[in-house]
């Protein structure tokens, strides 16, 4: 398959200290720029991001402090960067939520001209999830090899519920299952109690604003304070319950949030 390209078009993928947009820095970049006539063009750097590495960060990428402590800063490559990408469109898988935001971040930083407005954008992962659906009727599909043809209806919509959780505990039963980082949180069973387990994983909440990490301390999943332990927030930023509590987040959360701080002063 050969593109029909009219400029150059450069695939790109960022590894970063963390998923913070707005704080986290490049450790590992690559590019590699498609031409109209199929030349392949490759750049790629490890990256000083002048900040430590987070361990959890490092369990995924592999990418360590001391694998970076003598590499260029981004702001000592950001020129060559720029003059690679320029005249190119640009593609990747989940660019849109989170490389290119933050390449652009550290191209405002090393106050290098970056403007990707005016570049095209072809996010895979977005064509990934309009044509292969993860609804209900796609999983019918996929576990069951049938069509759900009543698609909305509340009986035909539990009874396909019913075949999906019967056929993937068949497929994967005795199957382990891991986190993003590697660790595994447990084996799929013919057993109630570890398919809850699964099925809630390391949420604290059910909307998933707070989640537990491999130690079990409990840490905020949104917001300013992803990543960072509820109870030294708390601790720190008094303020931030209250906020929290007068705010439009859900009745569980909230409740939640209370009896991890309540959890704190029986300890305490």
């Amino acid at each position: 398959m050969k593109l029909n390209l009219k400029i150059p078009l450069c695939f790109f993928d960022l590894e970063t200290t963390g998923t913070n947009i707005a704080l986290d820095r490049i450790v590992e970049i690559a590019v590699i720029k498609l031409m109209p006539n199929g030349e392949v063009q490759e750049k790629f750097n490890r990256v000083n991001p002048t900040i430590p590495i987070p361990p959890e960060s490092t369990a995924i990428h592999g990418i360590g402090n001391e694998d970076v402590k003598d590499k260029p800063t981004f702001k000592e490559l950001a020129r060559e960067y720029a003059r690679f990408m320029e005249g190119s469109d640009l593609s990747g898988f989940n660019i849109l939520k989170f490389d290119i935001p933050v390449l652009v971040e550290e191209f405002l930083r090393a106050d290098v001209e970056f403007d990707y407005a005016r570049k095209r954008i072809i996010d895979s992962q977005r064509i990934y999830h309009m044509m292969e659906k993860r609804n209900l009727s796609a999983a019918y599909q996929f576990y069951c090899g049938k069509r759900l043809d009543n698609s909305h209806s509340a009986v035909a919509d539990t009874r396909a519920s019913m075949e999906v959780l019967l056929a993937q505990v068949g497929r994967y039963e005795n199957q382990p299952v891991t986190d993003p980082l590697g660790n595994q949180m447990g084996i799929v069973k013919n057993d109630m109690d570890e398919l809850n387990k699964l099925a809630l994983s390391d949420l604290v909440d059910l909307a998933g604003r707070m989640v537990r990490d491999a130690k079990g301390e409990v840490l905020f999943n949104f917001g300013k304070h992803k990543g960072k332990h509820v109870l030294t927030v708390l601790k720190n930023e008094p303020a931030y319950y209250d906020w929290m509590m007068n705010g439009d987040f859900s009745l569980d959360t909230k409740r939640k949030l209370t009896e991890v701080k309540l959890s704190a002063l029986k300890i305490g």
